[in-house]
């Protein structure tokens, strides 16, 4: 190897490193944000991802810009798993079935309590994100009522509730063991809004739009 050759790995190797431990860090917040909320002690985080805490708070000098972070990184995880759903699966509702469990593995339930409260989910990036994430849902959703495999009374709205609700444990210790029931429950769910329709809802679908108004 010559010198050029071993001072270029001098430079480029730190960088390979610190994107591996942010990598860590932000998959490590992202799963204590779903078992103890965005409240949970960074030092747990850095703990988690095996890194020690000045190496979390250079990569992340605060909470917010973390939780920004791991926002970001669910949006972009989760439109990836329904594109790769609707460009794989050629049965529709087998597209939606498996955009949903996909996205419970991808701890989408970490989003409302990360977007409640003072966080500013505002943010151009989130925006564009998030919406690339609806329009991805939004295909799978469309495709799935032109093949007549889902029932004609759900919208989008109706599917992010019943993720949220059902990826999302309460916070705490007792509540760790949760996951094992995830995919079960989403199963029924998922039964539930297959056509044909084995009972007639009561109110009108959720949409997008009325997410956004709550």
């Amino acid at each position: 190897m010559s010198p050029a050759d071993t001072e270029a790995r001098r430079v480029t190797r730190p960088r390979a490193d610190a994107l591996r431990n942010r990598e860590r860090i932000v998959t490590a917040a992202r799963e204590t944000f779903v078992e103890f909320g965005p409240d949970v002690p960074l030092d747990e985080i850095a703990r988690r991802a095996g890194v020690g805490n000045a190496t979390l708070y250079r990569h992340f000098p605060d909470r917010e810009t973390l939780i920004h972070e791991v926002v970001l990184f669910v949006l972009a995880r989760t439109t990836e798993r329904a594109h790769e759903a609707a460009a794989e699966e050629a049965d529709a509702f087998e597209a939606l079935r498996r955009f949903t469990h996909a996205a419970a593995d991808e701890r989408i339930g970490a989003l409302c309590p990360l977007l409640s409260g003072a966080f500013d989910k505002d943010f151009p990036d989130l925006t564009q994100e998030r919406t690339r994430l609806e329009a991805a849902v939004e295909g799978l959703f469309a495709r799935a009522h032109e093949q007549g495999r889902l029932r004609p009374d759900v919208a989008v709205g109706d599917l992010l509730v019943a993720l949220s609700q059902l990826t999302r444990p309460l916070p705490g210790a007792a509540c760790l063991n949760a996951d094992r029931f995830t995919h079960r429950h989403l199963q029924l769910f998922l039964d539930g809004l297959e056509a044909p329709a084995r009972s007639e809802l009561p109110g009108a679908a959720a949409t997008l739009e009325d997410l956004r108004s709550d």
